[in-house]
């Protein structure tokens, strides 16, 4: 009786083993290099295993809600989202210049795994796009903005078609946290409505979940700066120590241009500023600058260089810039432009969309 007394207590250790932890098994085929494999959880490694004589490893950890993990496995990574209870099995071979792997047992990983190969096969695209460009590159370096600017176009398709399956992808699965890992990839200043209208779905569906609340805090923060809204005012000093406020410019159509000297996508964008400028700047139209920089003599002889005639001013605090934090900078070149009620009315117009946006309002 007591044998059997002893037994059953294993048993109900184990099962209740299981229900408190996941269980991730993996195996890497064609593995002559990774010896160990790294368990990630917001960005920070929370466990390691060494591989066995069979390539096979395994992790035994404990998750309440559903996380996010990522397994590092030599320079490849594998996203996760995994939760106690869960017996998972992934299988990669590493030498598989596709990147594909395959995971049993975790039906939200699953979908994550077929998002993955959505990115991957755009990412193929962009890389060829690349070599193209480095290529003929190559052969006409003389003609580097024109081949540039023709296969910028191909980019541009190919990054709005997988933007879209995003959109789509993440809309099926807005009730699992593989939509929400699809929606992260977006870029922000292209589809800020759509994040936030995605936020605002997700807010409740997952609020014990630090990754969702983040980006559900970081959306509501971008809210006063859509547009419709009124810009936040800010003042800062110019190149001669002068105060200069953004309400200065309520009146006339203003671009505020964040940029810095050291940014090449913002100085490459320059000469269009210029154009748009000397364009408009007789029909009720503006801009005022914004540097991130941190040296100053760098940050004039950058407005003198590329011939910036219109305002400037910095704290020259770079990214600690008050009114970048202001306007939840994240990267640059980064515009707003305004109404002359001070309304935002666009974002981020940058090339053609500009000159665009200007010839139809102006």
């Amino acid at each position: 009786m007591k044998k059997i007394l002893g037994a059953l207590s294993i048993f109900v250790l184990a099962a209740c083993s299981n229900k408190d932890q996941f269980v991730l098994n993996g195996e890497l085929i064609n593995n002559d290099q990774v010896k160990k494999v790294f368990l990630y959880e917001g960005g920070e490694v929370v466990d390691s295993a060494f591989l066995n004589d069979d390539n096979k490893f395994r992790f035994r950890r404990t998750a309440p809600i559903p996380q996010f993990y990522n397994l590092k496995v030599g320079e490849n990574n594998y996203f996760f989202v995994l939760s106690n209870g869960e017996e998972v099995s992934f299988k990669a071979n590493i030498k598989d210049p596709s990147g594909n792997y395959e995971v049993i047992g975790s039906e939200i990983s699953s979908k994550i795994k077929e998002f993955s190969e959505i990115n991957t096969r755009y990412s193929a695209i962009s890389r060829e796009i690349e070599g193209e460009f480095q290529m003929r590159l190559k052969k006409e370096p003389s003609k580097e903005k024109e081949i540039r600017d023709e296969l910028f176009v191909k980019y541009k398709n190919n990054l709005d078609q997988f933007s879209k399956e995003v959109l789509a992808f993440a809309n099926r699965n807005v009730n699992n946290l593989a939509g929400f890992y699809a929606i992260s990839s977006l870029d922000p200043a292209e589809y800020e409505a759509e994040m936030m209208a995605y936020a605002d779905t997700i807010k409740d569906k997952f609020p014990k979940n630090a990754a969702v609340r983040d980006f559900v805090t970081h959306m509501a923060e971008l809210k006063p700066l859509m547009v419709g809204q009124k810009a936040p005012d800010f003042e800062l000093m110019d190149q001669k120590g002068k105060t200069v406020k953004l309400s200065d410019f309520r009146g006339k159509y203003t671009l505020v241009d964040f940029w810095a000297s050291w940014c090449v996508p913002c100085r490459e964008e320059n000469p269009n500023i210029v154009k748009q400028y000397n364009t408009y700047k007789d029909r009720n139209f503006t801009i005022l600058g914004v540097s991130l920089d941190n040296n100053q003599a760098a940050w004039l002889k950058a407005i003198k260089d590329d011939q910036l005639t219109w305002t400037h001013v910095s704290d020259l605090q770079a990214w600690n810039s008050k009114a970048a934090e202001l306007y939840k900078i994240s990267s640059i070149p980064a515009s707003f432009l305004l109404n002359p009620e001070g309304i935002i009315v666009a974002k981020n117009l940058r090339g053609q969309k500009l000159a665009d946006f200007l010839e139809k309002t102006l």
